[in-house]
C-alpha cells in the first residue's frame, strides 16, 4: 500500500467545506469519489484542514493509502480529469508510511482579502470582503502586532472547536496594502496553527479597529478575557485563502 501526498486548489464557493457532510458536496467527498474508480474501493482521504463552506484553497494538502501502481503525474492527470474544473489536482507524490496531511504539518499559510473601496470588481466578489467604509489601516496593523507570538487565542475561537489546547504561535501578518475597487487588501497569516474561524475572528476584530469602533489595543484586552463575546463579528467565508501546509521535510 503506498502513501500519497495529494495538493490541490479549489474555489471553495459551491462547497460545504473540505469535510464530507451529511448534505452538500464536500471537497474531501468530491476528492474520494474520483479516486474510488481507480483505487477499485473506497478510501478515506486525510486533509491538512477542515476549511469551511465558501473558504478557497491554494494549496491544500491531503493525505491517502492508495493501493495502485499508476504513476503519480498518470494519477493526477486521471483525477482532475473527472474533478469538476473549479477543483484542480495540482500534484501528486509518494511519501513515507508515517507522513499524514494534518498531523505532519508544521505550519500553515492563511491569507483574507478585502476590498476597500464604494464598489467591488465583479472578478472580486466572490474572493474578497467588501466593505465600504473607510478603514484605517494603519490601525490595523498597529492592532495586529499583538498577535505576534505565542498565545491562548481561546477569544478568537469559534464554537464548536474540539482541541485540548487553545494556545498557538503566529510568526508572522503581512500586510499588501491595495486600494481600489479591484486591488484587495491583502492580510497574510502564518502560525504553527489555527483554531475553528480564528484567522476570520481576528479579521472581523481588525476591521471594527479599522472602522474606528475599538483602538488598537482592544487586541490585548480579547487575548486576555479568552471571551469569544469580547472580539469582533466573524469576517466571511469566501475572503480566506489556505494558501500553503508546511511540513519539516518541506
Amino acid at each position: 500500500m503506498r502513501n500519497l501526498k495529494i495538493t490541490l486548489q479549489y474555489d471553495g464557493t459551491n462547497y460545504v467545506g473540505w469535510q464530507r457532510q451529511a448534505r452538500g458536496t464536500s471537497i474531501q467527498g468530491l476528492l474520494e469519489d474520483a479516486l474510488e474508480p481507480i483505487a477499485g474501493t473506497r478510501i478515506t482521504v486525510h486533509g491538512a484542514g477542515r476549511t469551511d463552506a465558501g473558504v478557497h484553497a491554494l494549496a491544500q494538502v491531503a493525505s491517502v493509502s492508495f493501493p495502485g501502481a499508476h504513476d503519480a503525474p498518470v494519477l493526477a492527470r486521471a483525477l482532475n480529469a473527472v474533478l469538476p474544473t473549479d477543483v484542480r489536482v495540482l500534484s501528486v507524490a509518494d511519501v513515507p508510511a508515517d507522513f499524514h496531511a494534518r498531523f505532519s504539518a508544521v505550519g500553515k499559510t492563511y491569507e483574507y482579502r478585502i476590498v476597500n473601496a464604494p464598489i467591488v470588481s465583479p472578478f472580486l466578489v466572490r474572493y474578497a470582503w467588501h466593505i465600504h467604509h473607510d478603514l484605517d489601516v494603519d490601525a490595523m496593523k498597529r492592532a495586529s502586532s499583538h498577535l505576534i507570538g505565542m498565545h491562548d487565542f481561546a477569544g478568537f475561537q469559534g464554537a464548536g472547536s474540539d482541541v485540548a489546547s487553545s494556545q498557538r504561535t503566529i510568526q508572522a501578518i503581512d500586510w499588501e496594502n491595495g486600494r481600489g475597487h479591484d486591488n484587495p487588501l491583502v492580510i497574510r497569516l502564518r502560525g504553527d496553527g489555527f483554531l475553528r474561524h480564528m484567522v476570520r475572528n481576528i479579521v472581523g476584530t481588525l476591521v471594527e479597529i479599522g472602522g474606528g469602533r475599538w483602538m488598537s489595543d482592544r487586541i490585548l484586552d480579547i487575548l486576555a478575557s479568552r471571551d469569544r463575546s469580547q472580539a469582533g463579528t466573524t469576517a466571511p467565508a469566501h475572503g480566506l485563502f489556505l494558501v500553503r501546509v508546511e511540513y519539516s521535510t518541506d
